[in-house]
């Protein structure tokens, strides 16, 4: 059972504070933020107080960090940990889905509705349920939304799309959108459909590609007054498995999938289409891997150079964060544009490099110079492997595409239907 619930952010500031058994005083934030500060490398999502801390001994903390925050839950019982971390996970997805957004800024302007949520989630440290469906019954509190809905909101456009002929593609601010419409709202009558696919990739230092996985799934967001069944139809040559074969043209493949619980698979074999009823809120339909195989050509190439000049590091074209030499202890830096940014993490050990907004078939380049006393060859050795962090609009790497998204029956009216294609970088790292 769960004694108390917490959301902090990074600097130990708490926003949310719920006690629900008086097993333990607010202080107990301050003893699990000193906690888990003091934890080097990752930090794991249980912390048990020691026996020294005598005000909360064998107090156990499970956390997640969503947002830019601690999401926070204290016990002294002994509940299963991964239920309690599948609580805060749902915690943080319904304040996203209510709140538009998960921020410091978007909790404290909707504390009074988080609160509200903690009261109907959990009765006396016993979850109750963590279901939207059931959840927006009893609900009365209004979205408090720190960003209108604006379809011509620019400021994100590197999320989604533009208007392309067979789908209309959501901009970025539409994922601000709240769950719930307030009073006077005139839209609900839309539904959307995320297609999101992440790279894990290994780029030699010859440009080889050593290692590629993609991990994909398929959101749906419904805010339809009534849907008894949606159709969605993927690729006709969509193969599954490594022997399958489907088609005469290049097949879309992937090594493994898996679908909601809700969705009905009668027709996916044959047709490829996905059959479903969805409920209010979002929802992943359907989850899928591909293991070592990238069907297009990765989305970057880098070719860096390492050179040692009259005792400093020469460090070419290096994008996002290079792991550097201990003791570099200035920086000097020649860039390709104004927009772009460089710094010397000292405490990171890692210089950063940040490009705003990259085009499509452009070549940048930059040269930075390290001063580091004392440099030797071993110095050499410390540079390296470079990592990036991107995030690639209308496009996914397998060519996963949605053919068509049909519901039953007609709605009344014009009802509006977004398609988002979306690839993240989980873990992109070249080798120098």
């Amino acid at each position: 059972m769960i004694s108390q619930v917490f959301i902090l952010t990074t600097s130990g500031d708490h926003l949310i504070y719920k006690d629900f058994r008086g097993e333990a005083g607010v202080d107990a934030i301050r003893t699990f933020y000193e906690a888990v500060t003091a934890l080097s490398g990752d930090q794991p999502p249980v912390v048990m107080v020691g026996l020294g801390v005598q005000s909360h001994k064998g107090m156990h903390f499970v956390h997640v960090k969503q947002g830019g925050l601690y999401w926070a839950a204290s016990t002294k019982s002994n509940p299963s940990p991964f239920t309690v971390i599948e609580f805060l996970n749902r915690l943080a997805a319904l304040t996203k889905d209510y709140c538009g957004s998960l921020s410091e800024k978007s909790v404290r302007m909707n504390f009074a509705l988080i609160y509200e949520l903690l009261d109907e989630m959990v009765d006396y440290g016993y979850i109750q349920t963590t279901s939207t469906d059931m959840l927006k019954n009893f609900i009365q509190t209004e979205t408090m939304s720190s960003k209108p809905f604006s379809l011509f909101e620019l400021g994100n456009v590197g999320l989604f799309g533009a208007e392309t002929q067979q789908s209309k593609v959501a901009p970025s601010a539409a994922t601000s959108r709240p769950l719930m419409f307030t009073r006077g709202d005139q839209g609900g009558n839309e539904i959307f459909v995320d297609v999101i696919e992440r790279l894990s990739v290994i780029i030699g230092s010859n440009g080889v590609v050593m290692k590629a996985d993609i991990e994909g799934e398929i959101r749906v967001k419904c805010y339809l007054p009534g849907c008894s069944e949606m159709r969605i139809g993927l690729n006709e040559e969509l193969s599954i498995g490594k022997s399958q074969l489907r088609g005469y043209g290049m097949a879309v493949r992937m090594d493994e999938c898996s679908f909601h619980q809700a969705v009905k698979l009668d027709e996916f074999d044959a047709y490829r289409i996905l059959k479903i009823c969805p409920s209010q809120g979002e929802q992943t339909v359907m989850q899928y891997q591909l293991c070592d195989d990238l069907p297009c050509a990765p989305p970057f190439r880098l070719f860096p150079t390492v050179e040692r000049d009259i005792g400093n590091s020469v460090a070419l074209n290096v994008s996002v964060t290079l792991p550097i030499p201990k003791g570099s202890v200035s920086l000097s830096q020649e860039l390709s544009s104004p927009d772009q940014s460089a710094e010397l993490q000292s405490k990171n050990k890692a210089l950063q490099w940040d490009i705003p907004r990259f085009p499509g078939g452009a070549q940048l380049s930059a040269l930075f110079k390290l001063e580091v006393p004392g440099l030797s060859s071993a110095s050499l050795q410390e540079v390296g492997p470079v990592s990036l962090c991107f995030e690639l609009p209308k496009h996914t790497c397998t060519g996963l595409q949605v053919r068509f998204l049909r519901l039953t029956p007609t709605q009344p009216g014009s009802s509006q239907r977004w398609v988002r294609y979306v690839t993240h970088s989980d873990s992109y790292t070249i080798r120098i």
